[in-house]
């Protein structure tokens, strides 16, 4: 995940490890290409504006490195910028709004193929263990 904005970064990464996903950040394109050097990653989410080189630079770029790897691009200027998946080659754009959450969610799971799965509150999780605990294979 790469965003210059420390706190958005946070915040979506927090949400989406809550998910159960491994998330790694960079604060600029440049460390994010470095990164992507050195680790295989199963999908790319960055902000579009970015000092020295913007999200669909960086999409440019990895994609000379890895043309399969999934690539979400976040922006508050979709419209305004006319970005979507034509113009910028992520596979999804979204627009920075109250709905940025959700759509992150569904479009992280529709790119890696998974089925959608809830954050387990604290009392579902120890419904779990009492489950296992006597044996009842019952989805929670």
């Amino acid at each position: 995940m790469v965003d210059d904005n420390g706190l958005g970064l946070v915040a979506r990464k927090s949400v989406l490890e809550e998910l159960g996903h491994r998330i790694t950040i960079a604060s600029t394109a440049e460390d994010a290409l470095e990164l992507f050097t050195r680790q295989r990653f199963d999908m790319v989410i960055t902000d579009f504006k970015m000092p020295k080189m913007n999200g669909v630079e960086l999409t440019a770029q990895l994609r000379e490195v890895r043309s399969d790897i999934p690539v979400i691009l976040i922006s508050g200027f979709t419209d305004a910028l006319g970005l979507n998946e034509a113009t910028t080659g992520a596979d999804l754009v979204i627009q920075k709004s109250s709905q940025e959450v959700a759509q992150l969610i569904r479009g992280v799971n529709r790119l890696l193929g998974r089925a959608p799965r809830k954050p387990a509150s604290s009392a579902g999780r120890a419904r779990a263990r009492n489950q296992r605990a006597v044996g009842r294979a019952d989805p929670v």
